[in-house]
């Protein structure tokens, strides 16, 4: 069975930066809905059209084809009293810190998703929140493999990504997590851990 829109497909990859050096190389194999539904990056999804199991291939992203170019505006210093103890660097908070000082807030609360900020350093009374990708501003080389590919179901179209829950999607952005605004409450891990950036 070919690639195309509506099939679910099986794909292994290794990700690397443009001086190959590995970031990601996972056992096992990304899992999303082909087709437009945002479950891989569009110039992966275009380059897998009409190919079909065994396909191999290399391809580079540049930022903006992939997580964006870096923003410094979304760096942000914060008072450390807004934090629980005890905070750590890679340390990651989901919310919008300063969406009460927007005069458009309840417009950027229609369209954005909260971002999630790491915590990039911390002083005695300040802690530095970049609210970046960590990957954003990087070109990155994917070599794909495909695995497997499959009908996909009626309820994975509806629900926009493959049956068993989560859609693996190289880390991009996807639409299950809370609204919420409560900054410091909302850790989503530690540095120990490492934060699951792409899938």
């Amino acid at each position: 069975m070919k690639i195309e829109k509506n099939t679910i497909v099986s794909l292994r990859y290794k990700l690397t930066d443009a001086q190959n050096n590995v970031i990601e190389e996972p056992d096992s194999p990304m899992v999303y809905l082909h087709g437009g539904y945002e479950g891989t990056f569009p110039k992966i999804e275009t380059l897998l059209d009409g190919q079909d199991v065994g396909y191999e291939a290399t391809i580079q992203l540049e930022p903006n084809e992939a997580f964006g170019e870096y923003d410094p505006e979304l760096l942000k210093i914060e008072p450390r009293t807004r934090f629980p103890e005890p905070l750590e660097v890679g340390m990651q908070f989901e919310g919008v810190p300063d969406a009460e000082d927007d005069a458009n807030a309840d417009d950027a609360d229609a369209e954005d998703e909260p971002l999630i900020y790491t915590v990039t350093d911390v002083a005695d009374n300040q802690v530095v929140l970049d609210g970046n990708h960590p990957l954003a501003g990087m070109a990155l080389r994917f070599w794909v493999q495909v695995e497997d590919v499959r009908a996909a179901t009626e309820d994975e179209i509806e629900n926009r990504h493959p049956e068993g829950g989560e859609s693996f999607s190289f880390g991009m952005p996807n639409d299950d997590g809370d609204d919420e605004d409560d900054f410091p409450s909302n850790s989503i891990g530690s540095g120990d851990a490492g934060p699951r950036t792409l899938h």
